[in-house]
């Protein structure tokens, strides 16, 4: 038995687990403890705005419980257990009055939603969903419901609205913006988006916000900024991410949007490393699974043999609206170009283009959408 400290990865998501199977690739024996403030089961994330579309329950989602985990992967776990803080001179994660010693340290927690001060008595009735466990508390209010709505037009919304109209729930969706993903779509995609959700059934609210949720028998009603009034049984707030950088900001690790990390995705702490949604690479925070993916396998090289930077093919952002299936492909933040759009119906087409004619982005809805794997092909990398 290795007396060597143990890798310590924090966070058993996507990104956690998929970085402890990459480690097994390249070495079954290297001691490695999992510490997670949940339940610790493996589940795919991107699938919990997929549940009624697939008529599956929330424990139908997960893939394994920790304990599958833990046999599966030859790793220690530590469910429900809350890291309180990194002392990264000492190489150690403190635990309440426990510091547990690491050779590496792996901060792999996620995100956290982002939470509106909105006033009125009904916020028992407002639900975000960033884990398994807050799908199964959702479902369950789910069942004795038949109207959401949900705050927020961005992508989890989109995708959320078209799973509860697949449910048969009537859903009213409310954003400040005046149209749906409009961070990541250019506008006509995001409008053959938005027209197919609501020929699907859902009544949008936009250019406002909700300025007052209250209690209203067994549900709520909404108040609008626009003077509108909404009733609903209850409400989805999935109004964005935030990178969770407080302990790492705490123990004197560079901070900005995310976790700042290099590369090879170390911190500006020796031995300490970030990846998936609370990482920053190379001042990127990309909150999707292929840049994930391409991180989990340079880390684990670099983790245990030799250092090895991360890079990025194109990655298409598969957007699971099936009344208007879309994937897009935005071009590199500050490109040069125009888009060039041709739109037959909720059937879209747009190529964002460089003066040259190189493809640097891409938008595809409707029967475009099937193109998107040739036109990956086309982009260039985000990074070389």
């Amino acid at each position: 038995m290795s007396t060597e400290a143990p890798i310590v990865i924090i966070g058993t998501g996507l990104s956690g687990y998929s970085l402890a199977r990459e480690i097994r690739k390249q070495d079954k024996d290297l001691p490695v403890i999992m510490v997670t403030a949940d339940d610790g089961f493996s589940y795919s994330k991107p699938m919990l705005s997929t549940g009624l579309t697939k008529g599956k329950q929330a424990d139908e989602l997960a893939q394994a419980t920790a304990q599958a985990m833990v046999d599966q992967l030859g790793v220690e776990i530590r469910t429900h257990t809350t890291v309180t803080g990194i002392d990264a001179e000492a190489h150690e994660v403190i635990i309440g009055d426990e510091r547990l010693s690491y050779s590496k340290l792996v901060l792999a927690w996620g995100a956290d939603v982002i939470h509106l001060a909105i006033a009125g008595d009904g916020q028992e009735h407002v639900f975000s969903i960033n884990d398994l466990m807050d799908y199964r508390r959702f479902r369950d209010a789910l069942a004795a419901s038949r109207r959401v709505a949900v705050m927020g037009a961005g992508l989890i919304g989109c995708e959320f609205a078209n799973d509860l109209r697949n449910g048969g729930y009537e859903v009213d969706v409310i954003a400040p913006s005046d149209t749906v993903m409009p961070g990541l779509l250019p506008a006509t995609a995001a409008e053959a988006v938005k027209d197919g959700l609501a020929e699907a059934g859902v009544r949008f609210h936009l250019e406002t916000v909700v300025e007052r949720i209250d209690s209203a028998g067994s549900g709520v009603q909404l108040a609008l900024a626009n003077g509108e009034t909404l009733s609903a049984d209850i409400v989805i707030s999935a109004v964005g991410l935030r990178p969770r950088t407080d302990l790492a900001r705490a123990a004197g690790l560079e901070v900005n949007r995310g976790i700042c990390v290099d590369r090879t995705l170390e911190t500006s702490a020796r031995d300490v490393y970030a990846l998936g949604d609370c990482a920053e690479v190379d001042g990127h925070v990309l909150l999707y699974v292929l840049p994930l993916m391409a991180c989990a396998r340079a880390l684990a090289k670099t983790l245990v043999s030799e250092p090895t930077k991360v890079t990025y093919g194109a990655m298409p952002v598969m957007v699971k609206t099936p009344s208007c299936p879309t994937a897009v492909c935005p071009p590199p933040a500050g490109a040069e170009g125009q888009w060039q759009v041709e739109r037959q119906g909720n059937s879209v087409r747009a190529l964002f283009r460089n003066e040259d004619g190189q493809t640097l982005g891409f938008a595809v809805t409707g029967d475009y959408a099937i193109e998107k794997q040739a036109l990956a092909k086309e982009m260039p990398p985000l990074h070389g």
